[in-house]
């Protein structure tokens, strides 16, 4: 029989964990990662309308995103790359004067693609810190999110198997799926940093955090007490369970 502080820990360790779950997959699906804005908009730059489609239609290089971002307000999230456009023209009314946002997202083996010290020039030497921080900011939520979903696995089976034990190793899940997303965050700001030493945003630019990034940030600390709720419950059942053992035998 399961004491009722345990069970309350339980259950708003459980809501914890399913919160940072979503807050999670939602950061990782949007685009706000990370925002440019520019004050003419890429309105007063007459390539615009070449970096729009060069961006949009073209193949990935790293510098030529960069600028293409700094010029036209754009937006960067772990799996898409934004940018503004002008609203869409239709034949029976006036062009739309509202901007909109343009997304393309990431292929898997561009995730994959080195980074380079000169970033739009591959005969440079190959930057390992950048590729390896790039790589890690996507690859460590969809670890955590793993974690998580295992950790859940394992909850349903001990509660089918009226077991306290497994509860442990939720906990465990929980804290290692906690450090993966303080980690992704922490690459992809360490990533930003370093490319922005090296492809520097033109004078008058503003970069700030998105409110993706923000979200992922916030699944961090949910996991942390979601873990020490497991864990608290586990150590503290198991200790009250030994001393009614010992006195039941004395």
């Amino acid at each position: 029989m399961v004491d009722n502080r345990y069970a309350t820990a339980l259950v708003i360790g459980s809501v914890l964990s399913l919160l940072a779950a979503v807050y999670l997959s939602v950061a990782v699906g949007t685009q706000h990662w990370f925002q440019y804005s520019s004050p003419a908009g890429g309105h007063g730059d007459t390539n615009a309308s070449v970096l729009r489609k060069d961006f949009i239609d073209g193949e990935f290089d790293e510098k030529t995103s960069s600028e293409t971002l700094y010029r036209l307000n754009g937006t960067l999230g772990l799996w898409w790359r934004c940018i503004l456009v002008p609203g869409r023209t239709h034949w029976y009314k006036e062009p739309d004067p509202q901007l909109r946002l343009q997304c393309v997202s990431f292929t898997l083996p561009q995730q994959f693609l080195p980074k380079y010290k000169h970033p739009g020039n591959h005969n440079s030497d190959e930057d390992l810190l950048r590729t390896y921080l790039w790589r890690c900011q996507f690859l460590l939520p969809l670890v955590s999110l793993a974690l998580v979903f295992l950790s859940g696995l394992v909850g349903v089976c001990a509660c089918l198997c009226r077991s306290f034990t497994p509860t442990v190793g939720v906990g465990v899940l929980h804290l290692l799926a906690a450090l993966c997303t303080l980690g992704c965050v922490c690459c992809f700001r360490a990533g930003m940093d370093l490319l922005h030493q090296y492809a520097t945003p033109p004078e008058g630019v503003e970069s700030s955090m998105g409110w993706s990034l923000y979200l992922a940030l916030i699944s961090f600390p949910l996991q942390m007490m979601a873990a020490a709720l497991f864990l608290w419950a586990a150590r503290s059942h198991r200790k009250n369970y030994t001393r009614m053992v010992a006195y039941r035998v004395a």
